[in-house]
């Protein structure tokens, strides 16, 4: 891990790259899901995926790309054992996936810093919460609430 903002900026090229490969993979598994319902194979894919990202992008203090790949994952793999992800599961997992790519692209290569409106985050997890049968969305235990921290602010 970097221990200052000029190796983070270095980095940070080398994860974007790798985030847009993990969510275009996730992308793939979910038109896959559109066309094959619950196929485990798909799912699976998607859900190690969003570990992975989620894994990368906390290496580099994008806590909220993070967390929010971390939602996403405990919702679809709760979701998985218990109902059939139908088509506005699908669309509301899409709309997440699509907000996320966005997320990406807004992060400052230098600073790290993300300006991001949490409510969006949040009514589109909620949405994919309710469509999976979770209507009182929680987020995991363990989780923070939707910030992002620059990596210098994440060192002090």
């Amino acid at each position: 891990m970097p221990n200052d903002t000029k190796q983070w900026a270095q980095r940070f090229p080398e994860f974007l790259v790798e985030a847009e490969t993990l969510l275009a993979k996730s992308e793939e598994c979910l038109s896959h899901l559109q066309l094959i319902s619950n196929d485990k194979d798909a799912i699976d894919c998607m859900l190690s995926s969003l570990l992975k990202l989620a894994s990368k992008a906390d290496a580099l203090a994008l806590e909220a790309v993070s967390e929010f790949s971390l939602h996403i994952h405990g919702l679809l793999n709760h979701a998985q054992g218990h109902m059939q992800l139908h088509d506005q599961a699908l669309c509301a997992l899409k709309d997440c996936f699509t907000l996320m790519a966005w997320q990406l692209e807004l992060i400052d290569q230098t600073t790290g810093q993300l300006s991001l409106d949490e409510s969006e985050q949040t009514s589109l997890i909620e949405a994919f919460a309710f469509q999976v049968g979770q209507s009182h969305f929680q987020p995991p235990v363990n989780s923070k609430p939707f910030t992002l921290v620059s990596y210098s602010e994440r060192q002090a």
